[in-house]
């Protein structure tokens, strides 16, 4: 058909890509490595794991701890420390929390000490 057209090239209407390939060939082909690492999302409804594995996973997730991200570790040291660590000025609640934090730790200082 494209040969009978006087429009452009015969190259434009062939369809280079669509090829029909012999067997020998698409079984030689190198093939996608399978059970890669994360591939399965734990709450995807439509994931084909079974009940068994499921459950088995969640069991697992059970016995790790829960993770915890860097800023949320800082700001539990120092609540300034996540908006100072890029470049901020702290927020006016931080600052406060910081006040906070630093008059209960010398409280208990205290109590330590009268105790002893």
């Amino acid at each position: 058909m494209s040969g009978t057209s006087s429009v452009g090239q015969g190259s434009v209407y062939e369809a280079g890509d669509q090829r029909n390939y012999k067997n020998s060939e698409i079984n030689d082909a190198e093939r996608y490595k399978e059970g890669k690492p994360n591939s399965h999302l734990a709450n995807d409804s439509k994931d084909e794991r079974s009940i068994a594995n499921k459950l088995a996973r969640e069991e697992k997730r059970q016995n790790e701890p829960d993770p915890i991200s860097k800023e949320a570790k800082e700001s539990q040291q120092d609540p300034t420390l996540p908006a100072r660590n890029h470049g901020n000025e702290p927020s006016k609640g931080a600052k406060i929390d910081a006040e906070l934090q630093a008059e209960e730790e010398e409280l208990l200082a205290k109590k330590n000490k009268s105790k002893k």
